[in-house]
């Protein structure tokens, strides 16, 4: 049985399960035969990055981890703590293994905190084994944590808690005698504690903050009615619908504008317009303003898109963006972002190209492949007689005195003659350059075939 934890703690850390078999959620990590329960049972615990979202659970299966092998435990903040300390803990290390043969298991939170040069100071105590670290992280390891440490320790990856997980964990915090709220004389309608599981949003640790606060309000509420009633009775406090919605007045959306879900996000957002699909994108708008992005950055992404993954298919599309930009950037929120919402349909549902993209990479390639090409003489500009004397201009045909508007002659420098990097695709409005490309080249094909036919002068 977990021991009574001091009753000024938070519920949430009141709660902390201590065993494996009382976690909730992970079920992937934590489930019969599964990776950490197999840990658990071999007895010997690896260094491992535990990467997840806020309230997934990282620092209670730390904490379970070094339980179950009877290490000592060393809880370390990264936001509060620094290299200093790091040299502290492993001469604690040291004294513990040679004295009590116990392994030491250093817990650090927010691992990402720590910029790669301090992370450094972990490598060779990780490597000997003195020390066993187990890191916690909201953000992408493969961006923050230095490649040496992370080739050293298993990641595993959590996942937010779903609404039937979080249920379990709220229902027995009400019921619990012991750490919970059991002796409360508590009792919470079901489409209640259905609100406040799915209000957090995944993040136990909120949906037991959340639980908390309601508590205090049901039980002052039920006070209050007593205070009333002419005949004492049992004191009984209900958590409601509406106590909760009271409680929650506005439900806060997990973003980070500069982390990894930031990321996930935009790519979203971007491969819903890309795809073609307005109800997605609209949705990862949303969700990106609701978090606190910048409606800016999100017009500025369009705007990119419009050249991306459409072009020319729709050249609307372009002013389209440009032009919610400048909605917002007029109107502000929350008036200006219907004009995001706008074109993010607009996009959404314009024929797509990358053509334009495509082009550009392939002409970049060329120029660093070729280099500084010369400009071919007869198209370069001749504004002196010294000039027209080396030959600059010479030769050049001015397409207006064409009946077509279409001159023969190469615009490309001599070494990459006849090469193409624009090909329009058959969407949209190129389809009609792609008609009207092919209709120029076969007039300027004919032109050279009888030019070429043309009986030679004498």
């Amino acid at each position: 049985m977990p021991a009574q934890i001091a009753s000024h703690s938070p519920l949430a850390e009141r709660m902390r399960p201590v065993r494996l078999q009382d976690f909730v959620g992970q079920h992937h990590l934590v489930g019969p035969n599964q990776f950490l329960s197999q840990l658990i049972d071999s007895g010997r615990i690896p260094s491992m990055l535990l990467w997840g979202p806020p309230g997934s659970g990282k620092t209670t299966l730390a904490t379970i981890l070094a339980h179950s092998v009877s290490a000592r435990f060393i809880f370390f903040s990264a936001v509060l703590s620094g290299v200093k300390e790091v040299r502290q803990i492993v001469d604690q290390a040291r004294v513990t293994l040679e004295q009590e043969k116990r392994p030491t298991i250093l817990f650090v939170d927010e691992i990402h905190r720590f910029n790669k040069g301090q992370q450094d100071a972990f490598l060779p105590h990780v490597e000997s084994g003195l020390l066993t670290l187990i890191g916690a992280t909201t953000e992408n390891p493969s961006f923050q944590i230095n490649a040496p440490l992370l080739s050293r320790c298993q990641v595993l990856l959590l996942a937010p808690l779903g609404v039937a997980d979080i249920k379990q964990v709220l229902q027995r915090a009400v019921m619990d005698q012991l750490n919970g709220l059991g002796g409360q004389h508590l009792t919470i309608d079901d489409q209640a504690l259905e609100l406040l599981a799915e209000a957090a949003d995944g993040d136990c640790r909120r949906a037991l903050n959340l639980l908390e606060t309601v508590a205090i309000l049901a039980q002052e509420q039920s006070k209050q009615h007593q205070e009333h009633e002419t005949i004492p009775s049992q004191p009984q406090a209900t958590i409601s619908v509406a106590l909760v919605q009271q409680s929650l007045q506005q439900r806060t959306l997990r973003y980070d504008a500069h982390g990894e879900e930031h990321y996930n996000l935009i790519s979203a957002l971007h491969k819903s317009l890309r795809d073609s699909d307005p109800d997605g994108a609209v949705y990862w708008l949303g969700r990106m303003l609701a978090g606190g992005e910048d409606p800016l950055y999100l017009a500025r992404r369009m705007i990119r898109f419009a050249s991306e993954d459409i072009g020319n298919a729709d050249p609307q599309a372009l002013q389209v963006a440009l032009n919610c930009r400048e909605a917002y950037h007029m109107l502000g929120s929350p008036e200006g972002e219907l004009a995001l919402y706008q074109a993010a349909i607009y996009l959404a549902t314009a024929p797509k190209s990358n053509a334009v993209y495509v082009c550009t990479h392939r002409v970049r390639a060329d120029i660093e492949r070729t280099g500084s090409l010369p400009v071919p003489l007869h198209i370069r500009n001749a504004p002196t007689k010294l000039m027209k004397d080396f030959g600059y201009g010479k030769g050049y045909q001015y397409a207006h005195d064409d009946r077509d508007g279409l001159v023969l002659q190469e615009h490309l420098p001599t070494e990459l003659t006849g090469s193409t990097y624009y090909e329009p695709t058959n969407r949209g409005y190129e389809a009609v350059i792609r008609d009207r490309l092919t209709k120029w080249k076969q007039i300027l094909k004919q032109r050279a075939l009888s030019h070429d036919q043309a009986p030679k002068k004498k």
